[in-house]
């Protein structure tokens, strides 16, 4: 399966391709299997290459297919690195992606730009896979830039729409923002160690002393990246406006692949970051940071996909908390773990508003479990998975997280621990006014209410009985089971392991557990009593208009202080520039070389008399003028 692994990029390309070209003068159903059946096809060879690696004794591939750029001293040929941490993503991309392309066939059938929208998902998939396969920084910087552009091109779908241009424009800027930490960290990787390849970085990087100031550097610049591509504090505004896309976009997006990336260039480079304690503290505290702020936000939105919008930023920030205290695996775990059931709660959004006639208001939902059971069921399951509950897949990747951070710090454990509460909080707020009481749409509404298609029902029942048992890869020894993901992944994490070493009690972990447990139960009893028991209805201005309630309705106001404080000076700035620069200067030298042109042209064409006597006598003053010139 490894010589075939070059086909796993190409045939999302090739769908893309061919339905850019030809999707109008095929059958939605056509460009619905073509779309679909070419990520299926990557899936199904990133799982015979997934299987080789686990039962095989080699543990890493390196597959050149030609030599890319040479210049000077500066050789990098385009080839794929293949291993563990490589295949688990490919697995997540290729897996997810199917799902959610085969949920588009349904939940875009009456849509106009069908075909359009199958083409950017299958261009997005390769993208994804080019940053998780390549050998060195400059394909991940390849596969990086790509997928910010197909999201720009999916969030900003129906264009005709001006509320969801500028929302793609912004997804766009923010990110080309931390792009420029990336590409300045991959140049600063290039002059320190001569190579921008992994294994040459990573084998000379072994060598140096922790805490070098060049490659605190360098971890720095590549998380300011990090923070753009994975929406962290302060890059973090553009994820939620990211809901403009059409809902299938809003899963593939915030699940599996293009906000994962920061997670996946910092696993990556871990050896980087176990050499940087001030760069590893920094990570952390963004991400336990990132995780309150957006939790507190998502406990006031009514807009059932900003919730699940602000829960994806706050899931990001643990995962970046797991990384900031070294716990790689299990900032991996909690990625594939997210990818299941955020997956699933955004295709069972989609469901729900699918059913409510384009309606996004959870206030004006309430009684849905009865009309559309299996999105119903299927939801409550991915709820209880993100609020952690034993045994399912959320509970082991969380427990994971917080147990590193409780050995590490403390402070960062409780923080996590209140993060998760709110988690839990926000989440079954959403699922019992959804689900719960009395229906409070119009009678319109009611009338049409109506379980989605099959085509969008079966990857939601995969994608829960995943959520269910895809916590299983990863049982710690305290429960009696073996963590076959970091036995999986040891390898990756192997030089970094020995620099990091985690010890609990089996006593210690029990109670954390406990802890974490009786938490989420509190929280899940305290939203019951709230919002079914008493059936409060959140307000317009935030909840009993208290200031803290509508302090968090509105954001924090962040994106109206980025609004004063970056983004008018700035446009006061270029207007000016384009007066006074533009305008008088630049337009007023390139007007200027015109006029003047004019002026001479016709002060100098009254010589053109037309008496040929004048001309003749005018060549022969040139003449001897020239051989008077040539004489003396």
């Amino acid at each position: 399966m490894i010589k075939l692994v070059w086909l796993i990029p190409l045939l999302p390309l090739i769908g893309f391709i061919i339905i850019g070209l030809f999707g109008k003068k095929l059958s939605k159903g056509i460009v619905g299997t073509i779309g679909s059946g070419v990520i299926l096809g990557s899936f199904i060879i990133s799982l015979g290459i997934f299987f080789e690696l686990k039962g095989g004794v080699q543990k890493e591939y390196t597959i050149e297919l030609f030599n890319w750029i040479s210049a000077g001293k500066l050789s990098i040929p385009f080839s794929f690195l293949i291993d563990p941490l490589s295949s688990l993503f490919l697995l997540i991309i290729t897996g997810i992606g199917f799902l959610i392309h085969l949920y588009s066939t349904g939940y875009m059938s009456h849509d106009e730009g069908f075909s359009r929208f199958f083409a950017y998902l299958n261009l997005f998939i390769f993208f994804m896979l080019l940053l998780v396969m390549g050998s060195n920084y400059l394909i991940m910087f390849v596969g990086w830039e790509g997928v910010g552009l197909c999201s720009y091109l999916l969030i900003g779908f129906w264009f005709k729409n001006t509320a969801y241009n500028n929302a793609a424009k912004k997804a766009f800027v923010m990110n080309r923002v931390g792009d420029l930490g990336f590409l300045l960290g991959i140049i600063l990787i290039f002059v320190t160690f001569g190579s921008i390849g992994y294994n040459d970085v990573f084998e000379q990087a072994k060598n140096m002393a922790s805490g070098n100031p060049t490659i605190t550097a360098i971890t720095l610049l590549l998380f300011i990246g990090a923070m753009g591509k994975s929406a962290q504090l302060p890059l973090y505004t553009w994820l939620p406006d990211a809901m403009a896309g059409p809902t299938p976009v809003s899963a593939l997006i915030h699940a599996a692949t293009m906000v994962t990336a920061g997670i996946y260039m910092i696993a990556r480079s871990n050896i980087l970051y176990t050499l940087s304690p001030t760069a590893m503290s920094v990570v952390a505290i963004i991400g336990i940071c990132t995780a309150l702020f957006a939790a507190t936000i998502g406990l006031a939105q009514n807009d059932i996909k900003k919730v699940l919008a602000y829960s994806t930023v706050s899931q990001l920030g643990y995962m970046f908390l797991a990384l900031g205290v070294g716990a790689y695996t299990g900032a991996v775990f909690h990625v594939m773990t997210h990818a299941f059931f955020k997956a699933l709660l955004f295709l069972g959004a989609g469901s729900v508003i699918h059913a409510m006639s384009g309606e996004q208001d959870i206030r004006k939902m309430g009684g849905l479990g009865k009309y559309i059971p299996v999105t119903h069921i299927t939801f409550l399951i991915g709820t209880l998975a993100i609020a952690g509950c034993f045994p399912l897949s959320g509970f082991f990747s969380k427990d994971e997280i917080l147990a590193h951070a409780f050995e590490h710090n403390k402070l960062l454990w409780f923080l996590g621990v209140l993060g998760a509460a709110m988690t839990t909080f926000y989440m079954f707020r959403l699922y019992f006014l959804t689900f719960k009481n009395k229906f409070r749409g119009t009678h319109e509404q009611e009338h049409h209410l109506h379980e989605s298609p099959k085509s969008m029902t079966i990857p939601l029942m995969i994608l829960a009985v995943l959520s269910v048992v895809g916590g299983l890869v990863g049982i710690p020894a305290v429960l009696g089971g073996t963590h076959f993901l970091e036995e999986f992944l040891s390898p990756v994490f192997e030089a970094s392991s020995f620099r990091l070493v985690h010890h609990l009690s089996h006593e210690t972990e029990y109670i954390l557990m406990g802890v974490a447990t009786v938490v989420m139960i509190g929280s899940i009893y305290y939203a019951y009593t709230t919002y079914v028991k008493k059936a409060t209805l959140p307000d317009a201005e935030g909840e009993d208009l208290k200031p803290a309630h509508k302090l968090i309705y509105n954001k924090y106001w962040v994106d109206e202080i980025y609004e004063k404080l970056i983004t008018k000076p700035l446009n006061f700035i270029a207007d000016a520039f384009h007066r006074m620069v533009d305008n008088q200067i630049v337009d007023g030298l390139v007007n200027g070389v015109g006029t003047a042109v004019n002026w001479m042209s016709g002060t100098i064409r009254f010589a053109q008399t037309g008496n040929i006597g004048f001309y003749i006598f005018v060549m022969v003053i040139s003449i001897v003028l020239i051989l008077f010139t040539q004489l003396f």
